[in-house]
């Protein structure tokens, strides 16, 4: 078989490399051993250890080095410790870089490290020095409203932190969520402590030897804060890739077998961009690894890679009222688009779905997710829906099996 070097750790270089067992050879600069990063809110909200979130580590050779460059011409990686390694085919998992916004205050002139109490929140060096510098009662404002701001505010409030989430846009998690499916996560985080701030943009951080003491929103208002999380998205990872004279556009370029534009060279995960898209979610990364790996070792189906259609789950535990949502396609309807919307006060309840035509194209579920398995899988097939007055759609929103 091919020599395949695979280059990052996170959920899809380690799936590649889990399939290609002893062939694959893996290349990792984080120091930890490989974690599955969706459940970092959880080791964060102290719910699990970072022992439980760990992910089986491949048969294969492992380098905890940083690959620096990719030499196309002889097909080697030259790594931060001096070490070569020669591939046949090659996999880029590099995966992204939590964004960080242009807030005055946040660096110093020709600084590149964040100033004391500010973190990022993407790595598991990121979790544990947030979760040593949190206590009860620690003041930490969290910058963004998105699925990553939310996970990142529910978990601090469970630690016993005085939560401020603020966001920009108008209500929370406004790319997968509707209104009032946003204003479920809303209450629910406010019963937790969290105090909320929508439409409302970061302007500056405020210092004190070295370290943040406040964050000023635009309109002057000031917040006091010992911990201060930028949740603000992440951006591909793609130094490497441009270095080594790839088509990068917002990722890695990629085509339907998953070949940049070196055809001995691949991009899976978040790094990626496929058909103008880069997900940024675990479903496709996963996906795209398998293909992959199909089309590597030439066993399995599919070894081609069409695109995925997601669908986002959030748990927010909580004793007393806890929330469980589910968002896949389109939220929000276009002109001429049918809704059916079902809603329960008494269990908690929410079921928004989208129809177009006779497809599903979209929808919203919160609390009693039993029937989301049916309705995902109606959206997943692209299938026209029986034409019978509403009443298989019905039956789907109403059942509460099959998840």
């Amino acid at each position: 078989m091919k020599r395949v070097v695979v280059i990052g750790t996170g959920l899809a270089g380690i799936r590649v490399a889990a399939r290609l067992g002893e062939d694959a050879v893996l290349i990792g600069e984080e120091p930890h051993a490989p974690y599955n990063r969706v459940l970092l809110a959880e080791v964060l909200a102290g719910s699990y250890g970072p022992e439980v979130i760990a992910l089986p580590a491949p048969q294969g050779p492992r380098l905890r080095t940083r690959a620096i460059r990719v030499d196309r011409t002889a097909r080697v990686v030259q790594c931060e410790d001096g070490a070569e390694v020669a591939y046949d085919a090659l996999v880029l998992a590099t995966g992204a870089n939590p964004v960080l916004p242009p807030l005055r205050g946040l660096f110093e002139p020709g600084a590149t490290d964040l100033p004391g109490g500010v973190h990022a929140f993407r790595t598991m060096d990121d979790c544990v020095a947030l979760s040593e510098s949190v206590r009860e009662g620690t003041r930490a404002v969290v910058i963004g409203g998105g699925l990553l701001g939310v996970s990142a505010a529910r978990a601090l409030a469970r630690r016993g932190a005085q939560v401020v989430l603020v966001q920009q846009a108008e209500r929370l998690m406004e790319r997968h969520l509707d209104p009032t499916s946003s204003a479920l996560v809303r209450s629910h985080l406010t019963a937790l402590g969290v105090e909320i701030h929508t439409e409302c943009r970061v302007k500056a951080v405020r210092t004190a030897n070295g370290t943040v003491t406040h964050v000023e929103l635009h309109d002057g208002y000031v917040l006091e804060t010992d911990v201060t999380v930028l949740a603000c998205g992440a951006r591909p990872r793609t130094g490497l890739a441009k270095a080594a004279g790839l088509e990068v556009r917002r990722g890695v370029v990629v085509d339907d077998e998953l070949r940049t534009s070196d055809p001995h060279i691949h991009a899976v995960g978040d790094c990626a961009e496929h058909a103008d898209r880069v997900y940024g979610l675990a479903t496709p990364a996963l996906e795209q690894a398998d293909a992959l790996a199909n089309a590597l070792t030439g066993v399995g189906a599919p070894k081609t890679y069409t695109g995925t259609r997601t669908l986002t789950r959030l748990t927010l535990p909580h004793a007393a009222d806890p929330l469980d949502l589910a968002a896949f396609g389109e939220t929000e309807p276009l002109p001429g688009d049918d809704v059916v919307q079902l809603t329960d006060a008494t269990r908690g309840t929410y079921r928004r779905v989208v129809v177009r035509g006779d497809r599903l194209v979209g929808g919203v579920l919160v609390g009693a997710l039993g029937g989301v398995g049916a309705l995902a899988h109606a959206w997943e097939s692209n299938e026209a829906l029986p034409a019978d007055d509403g009443a298989p759609l019905l039956h789907l929103l109403t059942n509460d099996g099959g998840l």
